[in-house]
């Protein structure tokens, strides 16, 4: 409610009450750089000591696997074979102890990181802040892919001018380029994403540079309606992505299986399975596509009139992608058979 004084005797009262209220934020704030000290010489402390430890442990892992190797008699004892077993389980249980402990505490940026904001602290010191910036990863992937599709399905269908379309491959290259610095703040923050899904944006970065680069002419009309038609399936596999995986993660989490951060699932459960089964006839046609992408192009740069160096650039990119993408996916179906192999032979 605004004040609105009526007289001198209220402006003085409320000038009293403010000094009052003024002094209460000065001893406020004077209490919070305080506690705001303790908590970085608390930080430098625990990281200090999980920095020794980490190096004792690894000292004492070699010492261990010395003695196994060259032990004074012939064999060790079941007894010491055992209590060697314990201890070396003990170490990697605290070795993953010690990962979750480095997830609240500040830490060094990674090279990308360093080259793009520079040395700023990107980490986030409590699970209400991990789990809000990763919810709002997961939304801007969500609306982006939507923006993507139109913009795409009005390249493709409703205008064919060059600036339109340099206009949705500069999109692109941001998306891209956005989402690998979002990744890198969210591993610097404890997400275990899968090293191939980030040098995957790092290759979709690239080729939609070269895209972006690539002169009007006859090869580059050549390939747009396919690269156009492209992106718009891509879109909606996206789309199917999403609500696969947002839907796994949250009964993983709600179950208590998942760490919050996480953005890919790396290991199934049956009822898994029945919406992968779904969705992989999607993944292996989007994939064989970006092959059929690749080969048109190489062998469009094998055309006399091909003067273009994007032409075979982005050939390769599409292979890599091809590539890295249809192994990655047969990893995952190859797990899944294993498992459910383990299963029916405990049975």
């Amino acid at each position: 409610m605004l004040f609105s004084p009526t007289g001198l005797t209220e402006c003085l009262r409320e000038w009293d009450d403010l000094e009052k209220n003024h002094q209460q934020i000065l001893d406020t704030h004077r209490l919070y750089k305080q506690k705001l000290e303790e908590v970085t010489k608390l930080q430098n402390g625990c990281s200090g000591a999980i920095s020794r430890q980490r190096k004792k442990l690894k000292d004492l892992t070699v010492a261990l696997k010395e003695c196994q190797e060259n032990h004074p008699t012939p064999k060790l004892s079941t007894e010491e074979m055992e209590t060697i077993a314990e201890i070396q389980e003990s170490v990697k249980d605290r070795i993953t102890s010690f990962s979750e402990m480095e997830a609240f505490l500040p830490k060094k940026n990674g090279l990308y990181l360093n080259l793009v904001l520079g040395n700023v602290n990107v980490t986030l010191l409590n699970k209400q802040s991990k789990f809000a910036y990763k919810d709002e990863y997961e939304k801007f992937k969500l609306i982006l892919t939507v923006i993507i599709f139109i913009f795409s399905f009005t390249c493709r269908f409703l205008f064919s001018y060059r600036v339109l379309d340099a206009l949705f491959n500069f999109l692109l290259v941001w998306y891209y380029c956005t989402l690998t610095i979002r990744e890198s703040i969210l591993i610097s923050n404890g997400s275990r994403i899968k090293g191939w899904w980030v040098f995957h944006h790092y290759v979709s970065t690239f080729l939609s540079g070269v895209m972006l680069t690539w002169p009007e002419g006859a090869l580059y009309q050549m390939f747009r309606d396919q690269f156009l038609t492209y992106c718009l399936y891509q879109s909606c596999v996206q789309f199917l992505q999403y609500y696969y995986q947002s839907g796994c993660l949250y009964r993983l989490r709600a179950l208590g299986e998942r760490h919050n951060m996480d953005l890919t699932v790396e290991g199934f459960q049956s009822w898994m399975w029945r919406g992968l089964t779904f969705l992989l006839p999607f993944l292996f046609f989007g994939q064989f596509w970006q092959l059929f992408n690749s080969i048109t192009l190489f062998k469009m740069s094998q055309l006399p009139e091909c003067k273009e160096w994007q032409v075979a650039m982005c050939g390769c990119s599409y292979m890599v992608l091809f590539l890295g993408n249809f192994f990655t996916t047969l990893g995952v179906v190859y797990q899944k058979y294993t498992n459910n192999k383990d299963k029916t032979k405990s049975l």
